[in-house]
């Protein structure tokens, strides 16, 4: 069963009981215990409606699918990293998700002293005894957002605003803009780095500052700051909104044209049972369109706004991705992406 994202408000209401601060160790808790208990490890809020947000309705559909026990803290530094991946090891956990390629570093450190304890990095490339990343081929339905973005500007120029350079993002903005130049290759991208995923202010400046240019059409890929991007479109009228890692095509329908989601409450689901079942093996989990997992997913009240020819390129497209017969070009695709 997956959980709609648009109900995450409520189903927070429902789990309070859900830990969400600095987990503390306790002694009657040891590695062996039969519980199967899942932590999550997020960047940011998971108020967001994206990134966040996502990742805890993947940890409650282990809880309610899987009858995990579960636990969620928001950290910000890489010392906090560390400090909870030691915890939840300390309390047993089975399973610890760190939330982003930023928390690779620290899960190679603190995974070998605590060998009972999975620990995956989402958008990872590592891997150990106890150690696994789960890739998503975030670039696929991000080159699709490029081909429909070119069908719908008027001005020839598109715009990305992402929340920090992380290689998985810089990646997402290499295949918009190529989907986008498949098209026409005249089309200009203008992308923009806000420096953090939190200020929401920060994201509605910057879309701004991109629309004053002649930019209508952006792709933002920023968590909560991404929000802020929704609003300067609103507020302009000028402007078309592409989001990202969730399903935001409410957040703003009358300016947004769809979102390239990542449908985490399946990916977690799909390694959470391999785990629960003890047919689970460390290593890169790749998870592209072919799964389902990403995907992009065309906003309803906008539909009729896209001339049919460009939807039906669009579905060309990512039928010949799932078959294996189009590779996304992107040059600094690493091994992972978010």
């Amino acid at each position: 069963m997956r959980i709609p994202l648009r109900t995450i408000g409520r189903v927070l209401a429902a789990a309070a009981f859900v830990a969400c601060g600095d987990p503390k160790p306790t002694n009657d808790v040891g590695q062996n215990s039969p519980a199967f208990k899942v932590a999550l490890l997020t960047p940011g809020p998971i108020s967001d409606q994206s990134w966040n947000g996502g990742a805890y309705a993947g940890l409650l559909q282990l809880r309610d699918s899987l009858g995990a026990e579960v636990s969620h803290v928001q950290t910000k530094t890489p010392a906090e990293f560390e400090e909870n991946f030691r915890q939840y090891g300390a309390q047993g956990y089975r399973v610890v998700f760190g939330h982003g390629f930023e928390f690779q570093d620290a899960a190679v450190r603190v995974a070998p002293d605590y060998p009972n304890t999975l620990y995956i990095t989402t958008s990872g490339s590592t891997t150990g005894p106890n150690l696994a990343g789960i890739r998503f081929a975030f670039e696929e339905p991000s080159y699709i957002a490029g081909v429909i973005a070119a069908g719908m500007t008027k001005s020839k120029k598109l715009g990305a605003i992402g929340g920090t350079e992380l290689p998985p993002v810089k990646a997402s903005f290499e295949a918009f803009t190529a989907g986008a130049r498949s098209v026409d290759p005249t089309i200009e991208v203008a992308v923009s780095y806000l420096g953090n995923w939190d200020d929401v202010a920060a994201g509605k400046e910057q879309a701004l500052a991109q629309i004053a240019r002649g930019t209508d059409v952006i792709f933002q890929n920023a968590d909560a700051a991404g929000l802020g991007v929704f609003q300067a479109a609103r507020e302009s009228r000028k402007a078309w909104v592409i989001g990202s890692n969730a399903d935001q095509n409410s957040i703003a329908p009358e300016v947004t044209l769809g979102s390239v989601l990542i449908d985490l409450p399946l990916a977690f689901l799909t390694v959470g049972r391999e785990i629960r079942d003890g047919t689970f093996t460390p290593r890169v989990i790749a998870l592209g369109t072919s799964t389902g997992v990403v995907r992009l997913v065309v906003n309803p009240a906008a539909r009729d706004k896209i001339p049919a020819a460009v939807l039906q390129r669009a579905d060309s497209i990512t039928t010949a991705i799932a078959g294996g017969t189009l590779q996304v070009p992107v040059a600094s695709r690493d091994s992972s992406a978010r």
